[in-house]
């Protein structure tokens, strides 16, 4: 194996373009901007309207790899709900309800990047995101869906 280097960036889901930031980091490394960029839309194209982190790794041969990363919980809970931001005061002010099924949906995405052990543990932690941006589940606090969880009850849903 030899020497690889690699650009890290954040780009438009779905929207990269050869110009700044990727084109002037790549352009150095020698290989086909646009390339590199076609493979970063269509990789990405699931998170338009969002800022994803990407890196791509070159070798020594001017082959690259690209790998995306996961834009944050708040940012795919945002996106489902069609909101600009959470509730500042997320105890008294509701922002917003998503369904549980949207919920697994983002847990799915996560659950690469996420310590859990698996999908039901990842769907816990998005539920947590929930509770501090004012978002409700099924109409209930965070909460109570979590506890819920724990005894079983949505099984069918995530599994």
């Amino acid at each position: 194996m030899g020497k690889e280097r690699s650009v890290d960036s954040l780009v438009d889901g779905g929207k990269a373009t050869a110009g700044p930031p990727l084109g002037p980091a790549l352009g150095p490394l020698g290989i086909n901007v646009g390339k590199v960029v076609a493979e970063i839309n269509e990789k990405t194209k699931a998170f338009q309207g969002m800022k994803v982190p990407v890196k791509i790794i070159v070798d020594d041969k001017k082959n690259f790899r690209v790998e995306v990363g996961v834009p944050p919980a708040s940012a795919l809970i945002l996106k489902e709900l069609n909101l600009e931001k959470g509730s500042s005061t997320p105890s008294s002010s509701k922002v917003g309800d998503i369904s549980l099924a949207n919920l697994v949906k983002i847990a799915k995405m996560k659950e690469p990047s996420s310590l859990s052990p698996d999908v039901t543990g990842v769907v816990k932690e998005v539920l947590g995101t929930c509770v501090s941006m004012g978002v409700t589940c099924e109409g209930k606090d965070p909460r109570v869906i979590q506890k819920e969880i724990n005894e079983g009850k949505h099984d069918n849903i995530i599994k």
